[in-house]
């Protein structure tokens, strides 16, 4: 006579949904800025931190471009400056609405980039960066030519509203409150970022980034997906653009200028353009050294030029880059 043994099933538990799990960083992120603005009592220093956000959204809207469609980009500076010169002209103006002019100031550089990708994406290497850099400089020498309206080199204030969509104004001139706004912000593009990068249309853009010819031969269209890539990046620097205005309350042509685009790119570089939240580690790293270095020598741009170099010769990766790399080994041993 045979006994038979029977065993229960074991059930496994799913993982929670990849997209549940962003979310939830996404959230515990957030409530970590706040903490830290509650934290943080020096103005100075929060000042500095919400200097180094909106700056990191800007990077992040370059690195972006390099992380999906591997091309550089000197001219992210006139999508930044275009956004804040918006919102600036029509309160000076008097031409509309503030709150219209946010919006006006978001969709205008996400358009100019559309129009603009359509014809310069199809261009490789470093005649990409040099178009970006010629149509960035053309804007910079229109405002500094067109004093009449711009104000020129100097530049002019922005008088903004008691209020904006119901929101007092000066939580926007508060380096604490300012420094949850960006924080957040920054927080929901790296998330959306995120998400669009690991979906299908990310996945092709990062397949036309390593062999374009491959992607044709197998059927899929290249140019619009390049242009939507280059869209997406202006959009992120422009949100960069109104934020900066918003807390700033002044523009100058200053924020056009190439060097705004290639101080961004650098805090790209420092912090690992192929990792989405990077580039805004760059850009902390950024405005730090540039505020210690600079109460020790007025040479500080050569301090910051080392560590590029140090970043690019022996952690290529970035320092974001190193640091997911750890995480991940001390993940697997552990």
């Amino acid at each position: 006579m045979t006994s038979i043994a029977t065993t229960e099933p074991v059930v496994t538990r799913a993982p929670p949904p990849r997209h549940a799990l962003a979310l939830a960083a996404a959230i515990g992120a957030i409530a970590g800025g706040a903490l830290v603005a509650a934290t943080i009592q020096s103005s100075l220093m929060m000042t500095l931190l919400t200097q180094a956000i909106i700056t990191g959204i800007l990077a992040t809207g370059v690195g972006f471009l390099i992380r999906q469609n591997g091309v550089v980009s000197f001219g992210h500076a006139a999508f930044y400056g275009i956004a804040c010169y918006t919102i600036a002209l029509a309160v000076k103006l008097g031409v509309m609405r503030v709150e219209f002019a946010i919006m006006l100031a978001l969709v205008l550089p996400t358009a100019l980039a559309f129009l603009l990708g359509l014809v310069i994406v199809r261009i490789p290497g470093v005649a990409f960066s040099m178009l970006t850099l010629a149509v960035g400089q053309a804007f910079y020498e229109f405002a500094m030519k067109a004093r009449h309206v711009t104000g020129g080199e100097d530049g002019f204030s922005v008088s903004l509203p008691t209020a904006l969509f119901g929101i007092p104004t000066a939580l926007f001139q508060n380096p604490h409150s300012m420094f949850v706004v960006s924080w957040s912000v920054l927080v929901l593009i790296i998330l959306g970022l995120a998400l669009m990068a690991a979906s299908p249309f990310g996945r092709l853009t990062v397949a036309i980034r390593e062999n374009e010819e491959r992607a044709r031969f197998i059927g899929y269209r290249t140019t619009l997906p390049r242009v939507l890539v280059l869209t997406l990046s202006a959009f992120v620097t422009a949100v960069a653009g109104v934020l900066f205005t918003l807390y700033n309350t002044f523009v100058s042509p200053d924020v056009l200028h190439w060097t705004l685009s290639g101080s961004a790119l650098i805090m790209a570089i420092i912090g690992g353009p192929r990792l989405i939240w990077g580039p805004a580690l760059g850009a902390i790293i950024f405005f730090f050294t540039k505020d210690i270095a600079g109460d020790v020598t007025e040479h500080w741009q050569a301090i910051i030029g080392v560590i590029l170099i140090a970043v690019m010769l022996v952690i290529p990766a970035g320092l974001g880059g190193t640091l997911a790399a750890l995480w991940q080994r001390r993940l697997g041993h552990g």
